[in-house]
């Protein structure tokens, strides 16, 4: 016989179950409207002037990187003056040659991923470019084991109106509620929540913040992570409309800049850096796409 407390807890079930499936549907409306045209570079910016910019590899060898985001991942060689860049959708690669750097597992930042529209056809690319893949249970979804340790996370979407996109970068700080609110309050952030889409058997939800171009995704840590400078995912970038503007008013909210703005020489790129609380390096850039 059923009690009152089985059908509170049946009701309740439903309800997370509900609550999955249609954040998962958000999600997947994210994804597909964070593309740009092929034309474009970045997404536009939300009301504070920030949107995705970078993610900026150090690394030992970077004609193997190059091969990797390039001839396996679809990315295309840009150039802003001298600077060299990687675009996709959403997001811009910077490499930089670093023979120290080491793999990103235990710092701040655990993995970035995207979003394919053909999986199929991706993961057969990927075999034929003998690229390590760790399979989840979610027969669409993977992640691949780039150059130097790097992770990167891939689900398919046949609606992306493109052949892959940026999505997310996936944290693992211990203090979630506290990361959440600085990027809500630095970066003009929208907290929730999305999917965990690996999840096909235990779903769950993960806390993120959404900034247009990406979804900052955030897993408990187990220990206090490492800064991501000198890993194999340095940094990642914001670009931002009147660097000066939104520089003064981070500094006004209390954040500390550490590198004031510059021009890159031989660029159209203004760029500063600062550092969150639990050790991720961000550079703010104006001018990052070629023009």
């Amino acid at each position: 016989m059923q009690t009152e407390a089985d059908e509170y807890n049946v009701s309740l079930i439903a309800e997370v179950r509900t609550e999955i499936q249609m954040k998962h549907f958000a999600f997947l409306v994210l994804a597909i409207l964070s593309v740009v045209p092929a034309r474009a570079q970045l997404v536009e910016p939300n009301q504070i002037g920030v949107r995705m910019g970078q993610v900026h590899l150090a690394v030992k060898d970077l004609a193997a990187q190059k091969h990797f985001w390039v001839s396996v991942m679809g990315g295309t060689l840009v150039k802003n003056g001298a600077l060299e860049l990687i675009q996709f959708p959403g997001v811009f690669i910077v490499l930089s040659k670093a023979d120290a750097a080491a793999p990103p597992a235990g710092s701040i930042v655990n993995h970035f991923g995207f979003v394919v529209k053909d999986m199929p056809g991706a993961v057969a690319r990927w075999k034929a470019a003998n690229i390590t893949i760790e399979p989840t249970e979610n027969p669409n979804e993977a992640y691949l084991l780039a150059p130097d340790g790097v992770r990167l996370e891939v689900y398919g979407e046949p609606a992306l109106p493109t052949p892959v996109s940026m999505n997310h970068i996936h944290f693992n700080p211990i203090d979630i509620p506290a990361i959440k609110a600085w990027y809500v309050k630095a970066f003009g952030a929208n907290p929730g929540r999305r999917p965990c889409i690996a999840c096909v058997s235990q779903p769950r939800m993960i806390e993120a913040d959404d900034l247009p171009g990406v979804n900052l995704s955030f897993s408990p840590g187990n220990m206090p992570p490492a800064p991501t400078r000198g890993r194999a995912i340095d940094h990642i970038g914001f670009e931002v409309t009147n660097l000066e503007g939104f520089v003064s008013g981070l500094q006004a909210r209390g954040v500390k800049i550490e590198e004031p703005i510059r021009q890159i020489p031989n660029t159209t790129i203004k760029s500063a850096f600062l550092t969150d609380p639990w050790g991720t390096y961000i550079e703010l850039t104006e001018g990052l796409a070629p023009r």
